[in-house]
């Protein structure tokens, strides 16, 4: 399995430091070697968020993702900050929804995904991060499917557990808009 170098960026409130550590449990579940690195403004939910998960299978020597292969954006300050970090041939996940500009670079993938119109759409307006993290993982192979639910149960805290089926939902929707 390919080494995975994933920034996840966004205002603070999206839910994604959540992806990240979703990312990070189903990796540590498949075994592989793994950082996950949060970072948010002091004014947190509305300020500027992102984290690094690095997913390896050789022990990782450093938590800061400098040049990733993975982007997923949900903001277009995040879009303007990482565009040019990602490393050629590497893969932007976009919430079209939020950010209208289309990527610069044509030596990367880019996916345009509505995930926040999508996640309304689902009665779930919170979930636009999930969307796209099942876009990432369709896309990317970088956890396994089958471990994913393991991942979630772990991962969401228990005054949130009612909403598994719709986080497990709102991944299927990211997959299935990257068919």
């Amino acid at each position: 399995m390919a080494d995975h170098e994933i920034i996840i960026a966004g205002f603070g409130g999206q839910g994604l430091l959540f992806s990240g550590k979703v990312l990070a449990y189903a990796g540590l579940l498949e075994g592989r070697e793994l950082s996950w690195l949060p970072s948010y403004g002091p004014e947190m939910r509305g300020g500027t968020a992102n984290c690094n998960v690095i997913l390896s299978d050789t022990p990782v020597g450093s938590p800061i993702v400098q040049h990733p292969n993975v982007l997923m954006v949900m903001n277009l300050p995040s879009l303007d900050k990482y565009e040019a970090d990602v490393v050629p041939g590497g893969q932007i996940f976009v919430d079209s929804s939020l950010i209208s500009r289309k990527v610069e670079r044509d030596d990367v993938e880019a996916f345009y995904i509505p995930a926040t119109q999508m996640a309304k759409d689902m009665g779930f307006p919170t979930l636009a991060n999930m969307i796209l993290l099942g876009a990432i993982i369709k896309k990317t192979g970088c956890i396994s499917i089958e471990g994913l639910p393991d991942a979630l149960h772990k991962v969401i805290p228990a005054r949130k557990a009612n909403l598994f089926d719709a986080n497990m939902a709102a991944i299927q929707a990211g997959m299935d808009a990257v068919e």
